[in-house]
């Protein structure tokens, strides 16, 4: 199949079209935009629902209630307008129901800018709603990976009835690269996705023995039932941490001096800064987190060769994943972290420089 120029937010977009999606609830906010206006005009040609909700409270409870229904459903944000949703992706995390949410992310805190950042990674990987629950989250790098993602996303969704986020930002939302996308599913496919769920989603309000109507809910007043709830849903993330651990190794060897670690675009960018270095001898590796939950710490563990000095952390925040690097480094070497903040991007040729003074 040939590829297509398009945007990250429209490549998504296609992207969940052709993975079964057909129902879609969301609130316009920069710098996603796109990927609601193409959802609003093609929906509609594949016999799906699009629906620009009220709010973003409006936009989570409807998909919280498409998913209970056995659904493949999705929405979309960018930071502020997830705060908005939090609540009820907690919900959803409660109720174990699949959906996907997407996140381009923009500067904050508050309403901040429109420009691309990385501030909410906490946010989407240690909880940014009430409760003990986790969110599977992914981070694309490129426009391809962003349309990828959106099939895997349905895909684990379904596969361990949890919310999943696509955590990109405005940067690979609005620039444009060529994109290869898989076949689309046929309705009879689509079909045969809602009949696997049969067996816990809500049924027609039919009688009859073989007819069970299931109830789909997140709250339980009685403390030992809700103990015995949670611990549950625990057990499945550790399944999660077992089974969908996923991260790229670049330019990894026993001469690294330096281990760099990164996600999303900014990855892209460290990429750049040791291609050049390599040129000039140096020897640097990068560890990039494909699944920012779970977390790759083993991969940062063995990736400390040993000559490597010194672990860097380059994100587009305060060092929100610092934490997580750190945990994997396990103390072995010192970890430095150097960042942008507020939408502006850091070039290939600042990360050089800072790299170069670990020489």
């Amino acid at each position: 199949m040939a590829k297509i120029l398009m945007k990250g937010n429209e490549a998504v977009a296609e992207a969940a079209i052709r993975a079964g999606c057909r129902l879609y609830f969301a609130y316009p906010i920069t710098p996603q935009s796109e990927l609601i206006e193409y959802m609003a005009r093609m929906m509609p040609k594949v016999n799906g629902t699009f629906l620009q909700a009220e709010s973003e409270v409006s936009a989570i409870n409807m998909v919280y209630g498409a998913a209970g229904c056995g659904k493949r459903v999705m929405t979309s944000s960018s930071s502020p307008g997830v705060s908005l949703k939090m609540e009820g992706i907690s919900y959803i995390a409660g109720a174990q129901l699949p959906a996907v949410i997407i996140n381009v992310q923009r500067g904050g805190p508050g309403l901040g800018d429109i420009q691309p950042a990385q501030g909410d990674y906490f946010q989407a990987t240690k909880g940014g709603g009430h409760g003990d629950y986790r969110l599977i989250v992914l981070a694309p790098a490129s426009v391809q990976e962003f349309a990828d993602m959106a099939s895997e996303a349905f895909e684990l969704a379904d596969k361990y009835r949890n919310p999943v986020m696509i955590l990109a930002d405005g940067m690979l939302g609005q620039m444009m690269e060529p994109v290869e996308f898989k076949a689309p599913k046929t309705d009879e496919e689509i079909a045969e996705l809602w009949k696997q769920h049969k067996d816990w989603c809500i049924q027609p309000n039919e009688d009859g023995d073989a007819k069970h109507h299931h109830e789909i809910n997140s709250l339980e007043i009685d403390p030992l039932m809700l103990e015995k709830h949670v611990n549950k849903i625990y057990a499945k993330y550790a399944e999660i941490e077992k089974n969908e651990i996923r991260y790229e190794e670049y330019n990894i060897s026993d001469d690294n001096e330096i281990l760099c670690v990164a996600w999303g675009t900014a990855s892209r960018i460290v990429k750049s800064a040791i291609n050049e270095l390599k040129k000039a001898g140096k020897s640097i590796g990068l560890i990039r987190p494909i699944n920012v939950w779970p977390y790759p710490y083993e991969a940062v563990a063995k990736a400390i060769g040993p000559k490597v000095k010194q672990v860097y952390v380059f994100e587009l925040n305060t060092g929100q994943m610092l934490d997580d690097v750190k945990i994997g480094v396990n103390g072995k070497v010192p970890v430095k972290f150097w960042g942008k903040v507020g939408g502006v991007v850091f070039t290939p040729a600042e990360i050089q420089a800072k790299l170069e003074e670990c020489f």
